[in-house]
């Protein structure tokens, strides 16, 4: 993905976002998701909701954690104090996306590749990134609990800066990786099918090689995906929809969503009603409000905020 924005995802550094002076567009804006519990003084971002959607699982990385991800529960409309997903907080795990019927978790880790191996080292844009790479790997649910992270096959892993996993109902497979000659992030398309991963495919929507397109999250039918991209410089949420089987054209969210800054780690809702996603947005002064209730959460860095769907899905 665009520079700035893969060292969100990576943990390497703040994206630093600037003041919107424009007019909000006419519609329903974002909301900041559970301040001061899930979206806290930290970086948060990618929340993956359980079927029920009563429980969520995000990453979180800040200066003593350099990607970890956690887990919280509602009860009675609280969301609990996150903790540390039993599968991780040793090595640096981001992205986690649940499959719809909640059996298993696909997410993104610099594990090494085999036990006693070296953490993967990452190379986009033609940068190296020491500690920085990612594969996809899948967890299964057990019980009420998780098994062990297996790594996703070589089909899928065949880069090492492999990242955003988003899951069908049929159990394909979406992501981003480098595409060829450039580096820049692309979004891949995987068939499930017999229990094995097809060769990926890049989505037909792609736009240049010189241009990132980033963060897949898809509706289990797949009538629709959000992902984020610098296709007008900024790094902006763009939906695309797909009828009869075929994908139409990305349409920016627009100024009501982005308010000037870089948005990413697109995800949606267990229903796919409401879109989550990663800004660094803070209010301004004049918005007023409870400022020292806000100070437990607007620090500058990367919090969660959703919006409705339904604007867009009626174009």
């Amino acid at each position: 993905m665009g520079q700035i924005a893969v060292m969100h995802r990576i943990l390497f550094t703040i994206v630093v976002c600037f003041v919107f002076n424009g007019v909000f567009a006419q519609g329903v804006g974002p909301e900041i998701f559970a301040p001061g519990v899930v979206s806290g003084p930290v970086n948060d971002a990618a929340p993956t909701f359980s079927p029920d959607g009563e429980t969520v699982y995000f990453h979180r990385s800040g200066p003593s954690m350099t990607g970890s991800i956690l887990v919280s529960h509602r009860h009675n409309g609280v969301w609990s104090a996150p903790v540390f997903a039993s599968f991780s907080g040793r090595w640096q795990d981001i992205e986690p996306a649940m499959a719809p019927d909640g059996s298993y978790l696909i997410f993104s880790s610099n594990r090494p590749v085999v036990a006693g191996g070296k953490v993967l080292d990452g190379c986009w844009n033609s940068q190296h990134y020491a500690g920085g790479g990612g594969n996809l790997w899948r967890v299964d649910r057990v019980g009420q609990g998780w098994g062990e992270p297996k790594r996703l096959p070589d089909v899928i892993n065949g880069d090492s800066s492999v990242f955003s996993p988003a899951v069908t109902a049929d159990g394909s497979l979406y992501f981003m990786k480098p595409v060829r000659d450039t580096g820049h992030f692309h979004l891949y398309r995987s068939q499930y099918r017999a229990g094995q991963y097809e060769s990926p495919v890049e989505v037909s929507f792609h736009a240049a090689d010189s241009v990132s397109d980033v963060d897949p999250a898809v509706a289990a039918d797949e009538s629709f995906l959000v992902f984020s991209s610098r296709r007008a410089g900024l790094m902006e949420l763009f939906i695309v929809l797909r009828k009869n089987g075929v994908w139409g054209q990305p349409v920016a969210l627009g100024p009501t969503v982005h308010r000037g800054m870089y948005c990413i780690e697109a995800k949606l809702s267990a229903d796919g009603k409401r879109l989550f996603f990663g800004s660094a947005y803070t209010h301004k002064a004049a918005d007023g409000g409870d400022v020292l209730k806000r100070s437990e959460w607007e620090t500058g860095l990367l919090n969660i905020w959703s919006v409705a769907l339904g604007q867009w899905m009626e174009k």
